[in-house]
């Protein structure tokens, strides 16, 4: 395999400065040890070498286009995100009950740093799938957590964050996209949004069964200004 990373730089921030095994002294960690560290960091290794830098030069000459009917994305990213999601790795530091394998946050970053070394732009569509998925644990609903975090952590439904407009760019303060209440799902409460959004990375494709968006907007607060929602 090409050397994409250091595993000896990597070992030694994780092992001698970081002291990361005393993690499994916490019962979180509990059931691993350097063996499994280890294992996680070699599976992130082999996939990130052998799937996700051989197509990198290749994406950036042929990058996704829409043809007027569908986004064409290579067949070799595919194939790439099959084998990540297909590992648990889209799960990795997520609870055993979500089918995680509830790997430290620091040793799960680790393993995803020979992605991000290997082709930022494939890496971005499990990693912002990730993403989505933790807020949804953090803040959602259990049906919701049922509905599209699981899916997501399976690999069947990718995500997505629509954060920022063409007024505000990077100024997410700045946003207008406002968010009304319509009264209750069976998701929770129900919003009806108003606004427009860009910069929507994986926005469209036909990689997953189902693409889901988290659309950043504001809501009416007690005085009638709006407010981050």
């Amino acid at each position: 395999m090409s050397l994409i990373l250091s595993r000896r730089d990597l070992n030694f921030l994780l092992y001698e400065w970081l002291q990361v095994e005393q993690l499994t002294r916490i019962g979180r960690y509990a059931d691993h040890s350097r063996e499994t560290f280890d294992a996680a960091l070699d599976t992130c290794e082999k996939i990130a070498t052998e799937l996700f830098a051989p197509h990198n030069k290749k994406s950036d000459q042929q990058e996704p286009h829409f043809d007027g009917d569908a986004v064409a994305i290579l067949p070799e990213v595919t194939a790439a995100l099959d084998a990540f999601c297909g590992a648990g790795l889209m799960a990795a530091g997520q609870d055993y009950e979500l089918g995680g394998m509830q790997l430290p946050l620091v040793v799960e970053k680790a393993g995803f740093a020979y992605f991000k070394a290997a082709n930022i732009g494939t890496s971005a569509y499990p990693f912002l799938t990730i993403g989505n998925a933790n807020l949804l644990v953090a803040h959602g609903t259990a049906a919701q957590i049922d509905t599209f975090v699981k899916p997501e952590l399976d690999g069947r439904f990718f995500g997505t964050m629509c954060l920022s407009e063409p007024q505000a760019g990077s100024s997410l303060s700045d946003i207008t996209t406002r968010a009304n209440l319509e009264g209750d799902s069976p998701f929770g409460p129900q919003y009806r949004l108003r606004g427009n959004k860009m910069w929507i990375s994986g926005g469209e494709h036909d990689l997953a069964e189902n693409i889901v968006h988290l659309v950043l907007a504001k809501i009416p607060g007690p005085d009638g200004k709006l407010v981050p929602g």
